[in-house]
């Protein structure tokens, strides 16, 4: 049985609803899913409101972005998965809705820079795209991809939008060890998302962050994704079991955003165990 941890909705940047995501997960024989949606419990909650199908496992779940710790610094994101969170603590919910409002006030920033470079797109057409969802940069991309400004939704974070790029816009994140205890105290499992996307090219270094990090409470490490390679996988297993850590898993799923992801499968060789699931639960 396979299962996947790492799943984005309507609620922040996916392009599939809870509901959907669950009736999916179904179809594909999924095991067990997480929805992680960034800086965000809606995912979740609406899952929940819907009701969990008998035949999937359920995971209540956020992935917040963050500053890394001290002297530490990433070229890429930097983020933390919350796993089995209690999604009415009034903290997370709090630190939560800080993010939000973050988000919310750099976007008409980053189009404002667009519109300085002679790409045209308004606020009104990102909200009009995202509909119900968290407008973000994926939105952004989507359009520009639309309106002939880019090849595809990545060339225009390479181009355009991501960190370091003319229209990026830095936006605020609390610190880590707040993020990590922000989980904690909500009953949570706190998990670093996606390894190789840190930008981190030297294993000390990285070794170096594992330590600190699992010093302020982290619990995991996201072994199992998409672009990681088997010998990262395999490299970032022993670096889990090394600090006592959780080995988790997911595809990072956002629907027709990432067409070449397949929830549960990635781009078709991915395969995350259902004892990982099982280790997880058998922790809380």
């Amino acid at each position: 049985m396979r299962i996947d941890l790492h799943i984005h909705s309507t609620a922040s940047d996916g392009t599939l609803s809870p509901l959907e995501i669950l009736t999916l997960a179904q179809d594909l024989s999924i095991a067990a899913i997480s929805i992680t949606d960034h800086d965000t419990l809606d995912g979740s909650k609406d899952a929940l409101s819907f009701g969990i199908p008998p035949s999937v496992k359920f995971l209540t779940g956020v992935e917040i972005s963050a500053e890394p710790p001290p002297p530490f610094s990433c070229a890429g994101s930097f983020h933390i998965l919350g796993y089995a969170v209690d999604i009415d603590n009034s903290e997370l919910n709090h630190t939560l809705s800080m993010l939000k409002d973050s988000r919310k006030s750099r976007n008409p920033q980053i189009l404002k820079r667009l519109s300085r470079l002679g790409i045209d797109i308004s606020l009104d057409e990102v909200r009009n795209l995202a509909g119900d969802s968290q407008l973000g940069r994926p939105h952004i991309a989507q359009l520009m991809v639309e309106k002939g400004y880019a090849p595809s939704i990545n060339g225009a974070f390479d181009e355009y939008l991501g960190n370091g790029r003319p229209a990026y816009v830095d936006r605020f994140r609390f610190e880590c060890e707040e993020t990590l205890k922000a989980i904690l105290n909500a009953g949570g499992i706190p998990v670093l998302a996606h390894p190789l996307l840190l930008g981190i090219e030297e294993n000390d270094i990285l070794e170096n962050l594992i330590a600190v990090l699992t010093e302020m409470g982290l619990k995991g490490i996201e072994v199992y994704y998409p672009d990681h390679t088997k010998d990262l996988i395999a490299y970032y297993s022993r670096l889990a079991n090394h600090h006592n850590l959780l080995i988790t898993g997911g595809t990072d799923f956002h629907g027709k955003i990432n067409p070449e992801i397949t929830m549960g499968y990635g781009k078709g060789d991915l395969f995350i165990p259902y004892e990982l699931y099982e280790k997880l639960i058998s922790s809380l």
